[in-house]
């Protein structure tokens, strides 16, 4: 079998030919890797260079106790994922490498497999690499950059990175590795109908002799992701005929949150060992004796759980918040939000205050209250109606002869925001706000009202989920008050108002949302697709309008594969609207 011997060539980091390295052909007999492997997937926090190399040691040392050959950790996981403009700050590539350069120092007969940021000296061409280094017995064995570099949706590689244009595969301990970067694997034909890219870079490394495909990834989780990741993996495995490791980052990073579950595969294509999904873990195998396993299975309601309390978490901590406070309505969606965030702070950590109107039901008041107390959490009560009163007075002579109307309404929802805000800036406690993906598709919410706050927790959640996890919360016992659960939804700003007086119903509202938002369908597709074409019409009319609103929210946590955010770059003034003839 022809296998390739990289030797390290001049200039440590730069990407000289290879990424840095020479490499010429040689032969070695043909035998079945053995190796015990273990697969760090750690937390890092994008910037936070000194506290991810300490996590990225530590995990090595632990390899070490353990016996293993190799210590594999996600992608970048030096600098954190993604760093975007932070590559441009003077200084922050060079304080990455030096971390290498300690890591390298520190390492002995384990391997390690890390990822960092490289220094791309040839022009023309952008400044730097995504790369990956194996680090053995004090000195970078090689290094290797990503071929792939994804820039859609949530990515924007390819505005920082230059790409790899060779990757042969690394000789460690007798075994020829292939060492690939998330993207790289994510190409094959036989897997994928329509291919971003024309290159297969896990292909060539096993024409070029690899029998080990190993992946440091940095994969942010949404809805069904990690069911497709799976089969994508144990599918090239299989194709390959080699084993596979798969290394994913765990965390939450502003609006993205990464859910770990580390895999890997054996050549038949078998799962032999997994990490826990939106924890870290440290997953030690042996690939010549590792045997199949069950793959652990888990409902969507609980994933969708599991990465809100895990994004918000991490999104509180790493931005240096140790409190959290929300307005309680006694509606479902602070309740699901209030929820997230005891399951993710610990009840200590949460604030919950109710902010009634004249117009709020005594009804909705109970179900804050009891929510709050079956939570554990703090529960403050500041009546909004003498400020509202107030405000009102103050404006009668500019408002005379004007009816009332969403102005009113608007005001008690701003107001609600200046008494949360008073609260966040006295206590330090980071506001969460608490609407949805529905209504923040259609601008039913209210700019500098309901709005306010640090982070939305839920705003990538369709109202027609914001139920199910609700319902599953309460899978064992009433955590969320019933009544929240079967009320029909308002926002309690006017007499008997309901969220209905002004949407559609909301399984139709977010099915409509999924085929425009997600799925980028014609206003005629919907329509064909059974759904009446006024509603259609008013629904994507709201949600081209809205764009306005959604620019000027807090960031959100993403779960869906087409979030409101930093994947979905909709001009605001803009002319075009969707027809549905």
């Amino acid at each position: 079998m022809q296998r390739s011997k990289c030797l390290r060539a001049p200039g440590l980091f730069a990407a000289e030919s290879l990424d840095g390295y020479e490499c010429s052909p040689v032969y070695l007999r043909n035998f079945p890797t053995q190796m015990k492997i273990a697969l760090a997937q750690i937390n890092t926090t994008v910037g936070d260079v000194a506290g991810n190399e300490a996590r990225i040691l530590a995990a090595y040392r632990r390899g070490t106790a353990a016996g293993v050959d190799l210590v594999v950790v996600p992608e970048l996981a030096i600098t954190g994922y993604p760093p975007r403009d932070l590559l441009l700050q003077s200084g922050f590539v060079a304080r990455n490498l030096a971390a290498l350069g300690r890591l390298a120092g520190a390492s002995g007969q384990t391997g390690l497999v890390v990822g960092y940021v490289g220094q791309n000296d040839v022009r023309p061409g952008r400044e730097f690499t995504n790369s990956v280094a194996l680090l053995h017995e004090g000195h970078p064995l090689a290094t290797r950059s990503k071929t792939l570099l994804p820039t859609y949706d949530v990515f924007d590689e390819d505005r920082y990175f230059e790409p790899a244009q060779a990757n042969l595969p690394v000789v460690f301990k007798g075994h020829s590795l292939g060492l690939t970067i998330c993207e790289d694997v994510w190409n094959d034909e036989d897997f994928w109908r329509d291919r971003r890219y024309r290159r297969n870079p896990a292909l060539n490394l096993v024409a070029a002799g690899a029998e080990l495909i190993i992946n440091t990834s940095a994969s942010p989780w949404n809805l069904g992701k990690d069911a497709v990741r799976r089969q994508m993996l144990a599918s090239l495995a299989a194709k390959t005929g080699r084993p596979l490791v798969y290394c994913n980052l765990v965390g939450g990073n502003d609006e993205l949150v990464f859910d770990g579950a580390s895999l890997a595969f054996n050549a038949r294509g078998e799962l032999i060992a997994q990490g826990q999904m939106f924890a870290e873990d440290f997953v030690v195998f042996d690939l010549a004796t590792a045997r199949p396993v069950t793959l652990g299975t888990s409902s969507e309601e609980e994933k969708v759980f599991k990465a809100l309390a895990l994004g918000l978490r991490d999104y509180l901590h790493k931005c240096g918040f140790q409190s959290a406070l929300l307005g309680l309505s006694g509606g479902i969606d602070s309740a699901l939000t209030a929820a997230i965030a005891v399951e993710a702070l610990g009840r200590e950590n949460v604030r919950g205050v109710s902010l009634p109107s004249e117009f709020s039901s005594q009804g909705s008041l109970d179900d804050a209250r009891d929510l709050a107390r079956n939570l554990g959490m703090q529960y403050d009560v500041v009546p909004i109606q003498p400020m509202f009163v107030s405000v009102k007075q103050q404006l009668a002579g500019f408002f005379a002869g004007r009816p009332e109307d969403t102005t009113e309404e608007n005001i008690q929802a701003r107001l609600r925001g200046v008494v949360l805000m008073a609260l966040s800036n006295k206590f330090g406690s980071l506001l969460l706000t608490t609407g949805n993906k529905s209504e923040s598709a259609v601008g039913y919410c209210t700019l500098y009202g309901d709005m306010c706050g640090g982070l939305s927790v839920i705003s990538d959640i369709p109202k027609t989920m914001v139920y199910r996890v609700a319902r599953w919360i309460n899978r064992d016992r009433e955590i969320i008050p019933t009544p929240s659960l079967t009320k029909a939804p308002s926002a309690e700003l006017r007499p008997n108002q309901t969220d209905q007086d002004s949407l559609p119903p909301y399984d139709v509202l977010d099915a409509i949302l999924d085929q425009y938002v997600v799925q980028n369908r014609s206003a005629a597709e919907i329509v064909r697709s059974g759904h009446d074409e006024t509603t259609v019409q008013r629904v994507l009319r709201l949600i081209d309008r809205s764009e306005y609103k959604r620019r000027q929210a807090a960031p959100g946590l993403k779960v869906t594969s087409k979030a409101f955010g930093m994947g979905r770059r909709i001009p605001i003034a803009q002319s075009y609207r969707e027809a549905a003839d």
